[in-house]
């Protein structure tokens, strides 16, 4: 390896992915991967982590770094960040990516189930964010995606509770960081998916549900992060993306005509959402 080489593979900058064992984490360490970011791979399964590891190594050269976490931890971001310093790892790109939902309606799981939820979706999210901002702003470069949900802009359906208000804090949190954040050099975007294809609804049970939507309501992983990628690396990144036709006319419907919205959401969720 000549000394150029060597150069070049110690300046490369490092993103951190949490929730990166499968899904669109996966694939925004993939993507990220193949942009010459060196991985910070945070997720709760270690075999998997070791895996994609080892595969980005293999497929573009990437340094990785592998944290089993599971994030439902209250000192779950600390003992990242420890792990971060001791290393040396200044973190460039940030994707909150780590979720999950709770089917059925609110007084069914235990308080446990809802607390270790809001702590994933919501506290870390926040505390990671606030630990790594800092050099972020320092360095005068930086990007963070909250990976949110089209839930967050559209009415509210039964069941699932707590997954679109979660979803539409993100969105929020985003849009002001993005406005706090523009002098500093760091962009910031919610990316509000609809339907991916990923193991998110064979986690919580619902896969036969939504198999029976029909083919324009799902999305490609690999599209959705590449135009997520695209968004941020612009002078002016939009603070809230929602990827896919069908889902922008959704977005556009809730707000310009909330009544159809209200009606096709509600429809639409008595088919997928579990409400018992």
């Amino acid at each position: 390896m000549s000394d150029n080489s060597i150069s070049v593979q110690v300046t490369r900058p490092w993103a951190l992915v949490t929730g990166a064992s499968a899904g669109i984490g996966r694939e925004f360490c993939r993507q990220l991967a193949a942009q010459g970011y060196r991985l910070v791979l945070v997720a709760r399964r270690q075999a998997e982590l070791q895996i994609l590891a080892d595969q980005l190594n293999t497929e573009h050269g990437t340094e990785c770094k592998v944290i089993t976490m599971d994030l439902s931890r209250p000192d779950a971001c600390e003992l990242i960040v420890k792990q971060l310093e001791a290393e040396l790892i200044d973190i460039e790109y940030l994707v909150n990516n780590a979720g999950y939902g709770i089917p059925g309606n609110f007084h069914i799981p235990d308080w446990r189930q809802h607390a270790d939820f809001l702590q994933v979706m919501l506290t870390a999210v926040c505390e990671l964010t606030r630990k790594l901002l800092p050099g972020m702003q320092q360095r005068g470069r930086g990007f963070i995606v909250n990976v949110a949900s089209v839930a967050g802009l559209i009415s509210a359906t039964g069941g699932h509770t707590l997954y679109g208000p979660c979803k539409s804090f993100l969105i929020q949190f985003s849009e002001c960081l993005a406005l706090e954040n523009t002098a500093h050099g760091v962009n910031v975007c919610a990316l509000c998916p609809g339907f991916t294809y990923t193991e998110f609804h064979d986690v919580n049970g619902t896969r036969d549900m939504v198999s029976k939507l029909p083919s324009h309501m799902w999305l490609d992983a690999r599209d959705v992060v590449r135009t997520t990628l695209e968004n941020l690396s612009r002078d002016r990144p939009k603070a809230v993306l929602v990827p896919g036709l069908t889902y922008k006319f959704i977005v556009f419907a809730s707000r310009y005509l909330p009544w159809l919205e209200r009606i096709l959401s509600n429809r639409a969720a008595k088919k997928f959402r579990v409400t018992e």
